[in-house]
């Protein structure tokens, strides 16, 4: 078979399964304290693999396919927290290919069970900081392909259509008492969620604003801040602690984040992204992870400042994915212990302000001011 064949029948193979694959669901949440303000949650983690990085991964192997990047027998390597080597090993078996994910030794063994169940290799490294040098090392070694989802998830993806998630958002809403969402919010592990949500709104014109929360220990908020102020060089080289909220925040700036998609960012303490995990688990009766529990730190953010605006309207934001991943961590009293946490307090606060409007301690913001 040629390559242009073997290319053609794998880009159909893909296809075939995004055909297969229903939407996913757009879920409110009420905000009891918040009335007039309707939340909605995309749900992600109903994709095959389970969370939203089934979209990137997609996207990354349509683009490596068109450019000419992967051929029949390719080893395909990536760095990644978990959930974007779980899909990839998902494409990476549908289309006959071995798969290596270059991943932090701190990753959940959910993940890496996952991982290895479609039929992928784990090669762990002691730190975050290190998946992309030792990610292109074994794809040249292999003589493979590396997808460095953190260079091309902003590209990979079509921005202005193709049943994007910004695209599908909008749809689902079309038909909600606020069908045009005052706040999208989202978070970062590449920035390419915020990139399409943010070209995909200026595209078509919408007056929705894009803010993105950002977890403790990660370096997007201080680059982000940087550029608004006028520092054009940015902060690429800044490195900040391995982030302890697993899929988002990295230890430095990476190239898909682009700051003039984002109208504002919010620096979200650990327990508190934590304790919304832990509430969101309650008023869903289902288990989240803990991306989708800074997600709705933001959430309440903007809740806040549009119910002091006396505004209503809608908020939509992201369920990453769900907490069966986190069994050994986030869902285990033991790893709370070990990690210093004491959610008591942080769980009574989140609960006050989600049902009663209490206020949120001050928390580090820039950009835009959510109204």
């Amino acid at each position: 078979m040629s390559q242009r064949d073997w290319v053609a029948q794998a880009i159909r193979k893909i296809e075939a399964d995004f055909n297969r694959s229903a939407d996913t669901h757009l879920i409110p949440l009420a905000l009891p304290g918040f009335p007039g303000i309707d939340v909605y949650l995309k749900d992600e983690s109903s994709h095959p693999t389970g969370s939203l990085k089934h979209r990137l991964a997609r996207s990354l192997f349509l683009y490596a396919l068109a450019n000419g990047w992967l051929h029949a027998g390719s080893t395909v390597v990536e760095a990644s927290s978990g959930s974007t080597a779980v899909s990839e090993a998902y494409f990476a078996r549908l289309l006959g290919l071995p798969f290596v994910a270059v991943m932090p030794a701190s990753t959940s063994p959910e993940k890496i069970a996952a991982i290895e169940f479609h039929g992928g290799r784990c090669h762990l490294v002691p730190s975050a900081c290190g998946i992309g040098e030792a990610s292109a090392r074994l794809a040249r070694e292999a003589g493979g392909h590396f997808m460095d989802q953190f260079t091309y998830a902003e590209r990979a993806t079509d921005w202005r259509a193709n049943n994007n998630i910004a695209e599908s958002i909008f749809k689902q809403m079309a038909q909600e008492a606020h069908p045009i969402p005052r706040w999208i919010v989202c978070s970062a592990g590449t920035g390419g969620t915020s990139a399409t949500i943010g070209r995909y709104a200026s595209y078509r014109g919408y007056d929705t604003r894009v803010l993105c929360a950002d977890p403790e220990h990660s370096a997007f908020f201080a680059h982000y801040a940087r550029c608004i102020d006028g520092d054009t060089s940015g902060d690429a080289d800044a490195v900040a602690p391995s982030s302890r909220i697993e899929g988002i925040g990295r230890p430095r700036a990476e190239a898909s984040f682009i700051p003039g998609c984002v109208d504002a960012m919010l620096k979200v303490p650990d327990a508190l992204s934590l304790a919304a995990m832990r509430w969101t688990n309650t008023r869903l009766g289902r288990r989240v992870g803990g991306s989708t529990g800074t997600n709705i730190i933001g959430v309440l953010h903007v809740a806040h400042a549009m119910r002091a605006a006396g505004r209503s309207g809608s908020i939509v934001s992201i369920l990453c994915d769900g907490g069966e991943r986190y069994a050994h961590s986030y869902y285990n009293p033991d790893w709370y212990v070990a990690h210093g946490f004491d959610m008591d307090a942080a769980d009574t606060l989140v609960r006050a302000v989600a049902e009663q409007a209490a206020a949120l301690p001050p928390l580090a913001t820039a950009g835009d001011t959510p109204d």
